[in-house]
């Protein structure tokens, strides 16, 4: 019943009440962003959805624009193409707050498996497979529990063991999860 119907109707109303609780840090960011580099305030990226389907994922801008930057590069704490404020945002999160819109437009959910660049898609495994048959999500099981500190095929066991599990219980308990992994730094919380 939850993961059918009152996932959603929770993630429309925790999105509406965040936006409107964070818009002025929102506003505040936007204009660090504007103001310290070229560029926009946001950036957009194509990622893999629920079922497959390709969506744009948002996100607030914290790199320099042109680069160089490939997709397929990962990018570390001391990288050149990240701004000062980049930084920041990245610590805290701040950047991945955009996605709120992802969420109240339906393509993302507040807790489900990260969604992933289309390219990801072709190391999918049996695991992976799962992770499409819910909506992405803005936190989950794999962030709360190591994220960048694993494999893929670690964070693809993660988001399996999410799908199978949900629940508003697990939910919650991953949104607490959440602010700890923000405050603390993901370093606390690897396996």
């Amino acid at each position: 019943m939850y993961k059918r119907y009152f996932k959603r109707i929770l993630d429309v109303f925790v999105g509406v009440v965040t936006l409107i609780i964070l818009f002025p840090l929102f506003l505040i960011v936007g204009i660090l962003i504007y103001t310290s580099s070229k560029g926009s305030i946001f950036y957009s990226q194509e990622r893999i959805g629920k079922n497959g389907e390709l969506f744009r994922l948002h996100k607030f801008r914290s790199m320099y624009v042109n680069k160089g930057f490939s997709v397929n590069k990962q990018v570390f704490k001391n990288d050149k193409n990240v701004t000062t404020i980049g930084k920041f945002i990245r610590r805290f999160k701040i950047d991945e707050l955009a996605q709120i819109i992802n969420v109240i437009n339906g393509d993302m959910s507040i807790v489900g498996p990260r969604p992933v660049l289309p390219a990801v898609e072709e190391h999918f495994d049996e695991n992976a497979q799962h992770r499409l048959t819910v909506r992405p999500g803005l936190t989950g099981l794999s962030q709360v529990n190591g994220n960048i500190h694993l494999a893929w095929k670690e964070r693809w066991v993660f988001d399996r063991k999410y799908v199978e599990n949900i629940s508003f219980i697990n939910d919650i308990k991953i949104i607490f999860k959440t602010f700890a992994v923000v405050l603390l730094g993901e370093e606390k919380f690897k396996k």
